[in-house]
Order: structure tokens, then sequence, then C-alpha cells
């Protein structure tokens, strides 16, 4: 599959401009990192992602325009690859990482990640050499009218390195808080997110689907999974305007994307952990699920 993803990315940069332009602003973005406790984030400017960062992604809106990842609404030039009956495979055209995929269900539906798990899974399984993440639908996702995961490049993937032979449930220190699910059995690690999901929605009340992010590979045979349980959208900052910053799986992950210039120069280390402590779960109802997740890990 990778193989066939790399042609589709040479075929559609010659036959479609956006994607090109894109590629190229993601080449002339600059990256800054700064140091929080012992771990590294990326600070990642890029001024094609503002439109992404500042969506609005309420009902309303979203009624008022049409779907963009429903087929029929997809630029001419725009040819996917068919991952199986339900997904496609596209080249996002407003990159953040190398590579980057955007993976839509043939249908339109709502952004949910019940019963779709195991898709994701078998997508990190054949994109050998990339990372896939959902976003929920009240945090981070751009279209949560239709169901789509997000793929990309791993040479900058800052969790992974700073997970490297974990095998506990949590993240000590990490800033934000985040459940850590490895297996090589797929059945039992679809269980295990089901039942953190399950128990997410207990803690918070939220019972169509708690917020959440999701990022996950494979390598070796085992898949490595992050589950992101939020308590809200987005943080503080970008309503008063101080910080346009909104972040995804992808910004919990390690690189954060900034589309403005001036928050790119002046955001630091401090506000960076400030803005994930505030967008993620208590600590409070986070170790009441870790320690129920633990007791059956």
């Amino acid at each position: 599959m990778t193989h066939e993803v790399e042609e589709l990315f040479k075929r559609q940069l010659r036959a479609w401009q956006q994607l090109a332009k894109g590629v190229e602003g993601l080449a002339q973005a600059k990256t800054r990192s700064v140091r929080i406790d012992w771990f590294d984030i990326f600070i990642r400017h890029i001024p094609h992602r503002i439109a992404s960062t500042t969506a609005s992604v309420d009902r309303e809106s979203v009624a008022k325009r049409p779907c963009f990842l429903c087929a029929e609404n997809l630029p001419s030039e725009e040819e996917g690859l068919q991952f199986d009956e339900n997904f496609t495979i596209y080249c996002n055209p407003f990159p953040i990482v190398d590579h980057h995929l955007t993976i839509a269900h043939r249908e339109h539906g709502s952004q949910r990640i019940a019963n779709l798990f195991g898709n994701m899974l078998d997508l990190a399984a054949a994109l050998a050499g990339y990372f896939v993440v959902y976003n929920g639908p009240e945090c981070g996702a751009s279209a949560p009218d239709h169901m789509h995961f997000q793929a990309g490049s791993p040479v900058l993937f800052p969790i992974a390195h700073d997970t490297a032979g974990m095998t506990g449930v949590t993240i000590p220190n990490y800033a934000r808080n985040v459940f850590l699910l490895r297996g090589r059995d797929r059945s039992g690690l679809i269980d295990r997110m089901d039942r953190a999901i399950d128990l997410l929605a207990n803690t918070t009340g939220k019972r169509q689907e708690p917020l959440v992010n999701i990022a996950a590979f494979h390598e070796r045979g085992e898949w490595v999974t992050y589950l992101f349980p939020r308590r809200k959208h987005r943080p503080e900052v970008f309503h008063t305007g101080e910080l346009m910053v909104s972040p995804a799986s992808i910004d919990l992950c390690g690189i954060f994307v900034v589309p403005r210039a001036q928050d790119f120069e002046r955001i630091t280390g401090e506000a960076i952990a400030g803005i994930f402590r505030e967008v993620t779960l208590p600590d409070d109802q986070f170790r009441e699920v870790a320690a129920k997740l633990e007791s059956k890990c």
C-alpha cells in the first residue's frame, strides 16, 4: 500500500496545483523546538493552516457549506486511492507533515470512532512508515459531518520518540494527559480502546462520544496507540485572540501548529504546556479512568 500511496503523490503533484502549492508551503514552513521538562515540542509555522485552525465547526456553520470530503464536491484534479470498501485515501492539500493524507469514508456521515477503530488499526498496519490520527467531532475535526482519518510521515513524530520503551498506560509528567495502549492482538486492542472510551463517556457524561483525539502507528508487529481525552476544544487564548492555536491530534503528538508569524515568534514552552493542560482531561478524572484501565490491562 505504501508504494501505491507514493505513486498517488507523484501523480497528484503533477496534476493538482493546489496540492503542489501546499507541499511547497510546508517545505518553506519554519520549525523550532522548545524543551518542556524532559521532552521537546516542535512549533511549526504553517500559514496555510489558518483556515483549519479557525474553522467554524458548530452545527449551523457546518450545515451551510457543502461537505468538502464528499466525492461529488472534490476538485476535478483530485484523485483517490481505494483502501477498502469503506475508505479512500487522498493527498491533503494543506499539509502539516510530509505526505499528509486524508482518508475519507465513502458515505457522508458523522465523525464517530465507534466501530471504526479497527479500520484505523488496519490503516496503520497497511501504511508502513506512516502514523494515523483521528480527531473527534468536537476537538479538531474540521469536517465533523464526514467520517475521516488523517495520516502522515513520522519523520517528525515526537511522541513516538518520547514513549519508546514505555509499557505503562499513562505517560508521567507529560504536560498533557494521554493513555498509551500497545498490542499485537487487533481484537484485544480494540476491546481496550472501546473500554477506555466507554469509561471516559461515563466519567465526563458525554455519552454519544467523549472528546477524544487518537493517534496510532504499527511497527515490528505491534500497534502503538495514543488516546488523548479532552476537556475542551480550544484554549482561552484562542477566544481572546492572544494566540491563534487550536490543538488537535498532531499538535498533541508534539508538532504544535501556529499559522500566524507573531505567534510562532512569541509562544513559549510554558504557554504550550498550559494549553495542553487546559484542553486535556483534568488530572482527577484522568487518574480515575487510568486506575480502571490498569486494573484490566
